[in-house]
C-alpha cells in the first residue's frame, strides 16, 4: 500500500473533518492555514449553517475560522471527495460515522482518527472500530492513522507550541500526516504502535477523573503527582500484557498526555472529576462542564480490560467505585 501514498511535495490535500467540535475545529483552522482544502461536517444542518455565518465557536472564544473553511452536513459527498478523512467526534459517535465512511471509503484515501476513547461493548480501540465498519461493507483496507498527544483544542486552536503523534501501520501514511498537519507551532512524530497509543488516550483520561477528584478533597500537587506517576505504571502495565510496547506510555501519547490531562484548567475530565469531588453527581458534573467527559465513556472498558488481562489497576478501581456510588 505504500507505493500508493507517495505524497507529492506541496500537494493540496482535501480534508473532511468529521466532526464540529473544538478538537474538529481547532485543526480544521490548522489545517485550513496550511492551505489545504478543508471541509467539517456536523450532523446538525443548523450547526453548520452557524458556524459558516458566525466563523467561531462558543467553547473556542477569540478564535477565528478561516474563511476557506467549508461546512456540511452531507458527510457521505464531504468523504467522497476527500484525500484524507479525519474523524474528531466523541467517541460514542465513531461507530455511527464509521458506516457511512465505509459506504464510500476509497483505497487512496488515508483516515485519521483524532478521537480518543475505547468501545464500550467491543473494547475495540477507535481505529478498530473504524476498521471492522470498513470490513463489513467490504471496503477495501485503508490506511488508518491514530492522533494522540497532549494536544488541548484550546491551546492548538491558538497556535500554542504542540506536539503529537501519528502512529500508524502504514508508514507511508503516517508521514504524509506528519506533513500535511506540521507546521512552526504544531509538531508530529510517528510511530507503528497503534493500539498503544489509542490505549494511552483512552486511560490518561480515567486517571485524569481521579487526578481532579484530589482536587476537589483539597489534596494538593503532592498527590496529583503521585497519581499521574502511578497512572502511568498502571496503564504501561495493561498496554504491556496487551501487547504494547512499554516505551509508547513513556512518550508524547502516555506521559505527555496525562501531565496535560490530568492537571490542566483546560481538561474536561479533570474538572468533571474535582466537581464530582465538591458534592456533584456525575450527571450534573458533566452538565456543568458542558462538553463530553470522554473519561466516565472509557471507564466501563478500562475496567472490563483490567479484569481480561490480569492487570491490578487500584486508580481505574477507584474512580469506578466513586462514579457507580459504592466508595
Amino acid at each position: 500500500m505504500s507505493d500508493n501514498l507517495a505524497h507529492e511535495t506541496g500537494c493540496v490535500e482535501r480534508i473532511c473533518m468529521v466532526g464540529s467540535g473544538t478538537w474538529g475545529i481547532a485543526l480544521a483552522r490548522l489545517m485550513a492555514l496550511q492551505g489545504h482544502r478543508v471541509e467539517v461536517w456536523s450532523e446538525s444542518a443548523k450547526k453548520s449553517m452557524q458556524l459558516d455565518l458566525e466563523r467561531s465557536l462558543p467553547q473556542l472564544s477569540g478564535v477565528r475560522i478561516p474563511e476557506n473553511v467549508r461546512f456540511t452536513d452531507d458527510l457521505e459527498r464531504a468523504c467522497k471527495e476527500a484525500t484524507i478523512i479525519v474523524c474528531a467526534t466523541a467517541s460514542q459517535y465513531v461507530r455511527g460515522v464509521s458506516k457511512t465512511i465505509a459506504r464510500v471509503a476509497d483505497p487512496s484515501q488515508i483516515i485519521v482518527c483524532a478521537t480518543k476513547g475505547i468501545e464500550a461493548d467491543s473494547l475495540f480501540s477507535m481505529t478498530a472500530v473504524i476498521e471492522d465498519e470498513l470490513a463489513k461493507a467490504g471496503s477495501p483496507c485503508n490506511a488508518l492513522v491514530a492522533f494522540s498527544g497532549p494536544t488541548h483544542a484550546e491551546e492548538v486552536a491558538r497556535d500554542m507550541p504542540s506536539a503529537i503523534v501519528a502512529a500508524s501501520v502504514h508508514r507511508a501514511a503516517a508521514l504524509r500526516v506528519q506533513k500535511a498537519f506540521s507546521n512552526e507551532v504544531f509538531r508530529i512524530y510517528t510511530g507503528s504502535d497503534v493500539k498503544g497509543v489509542e490505549l494511552c488516550g483512552a486511560l490518561k483520561n480515567v486517571v485524569a477523573l481521579a487526578s481532579g477528584m484530589a482536587a476537589g478533597l483539597g489534596y494538593g500537587d503532592n498527590s496529583r503527582a503521585a497519581l499521574i506517576a502511578r497512572g502511568i505504571a498502571e496503564m504501561t502495565r495493561l498496554g504491556v500484557a496487551a501487547g504494547c510496547r512499554a516505551e509508547t506510555f513513556s512518550g508524547l501519547a502516555g506521559v505527555g498526555d496525562l501531565v496535560v490531562t490530568a492537571s490542566s484548567v483546560h481538561s474536561r475530565n479533570y474538572r468533571a472529576g474535582f466537581l464530582i469531588a465538591g458534592g456533584m453527581s456525575v450527571k450534573e458534573a458533566v452538565a456543568e462542564v458542558g462538553m463530553v467527559v470522554e473519561g466516565l465513556n472509557a471507564l466501563p472498558a478500562a475496567v472490563q480490560l483490567s479484569a481480561r488481562y490480569g492487570v491490578d489497576m487500584p486508580i481505574v478501581d477507584a474512580v469506578q467505585a466513586v462514579v457507580s456510588g459504592c466508595a
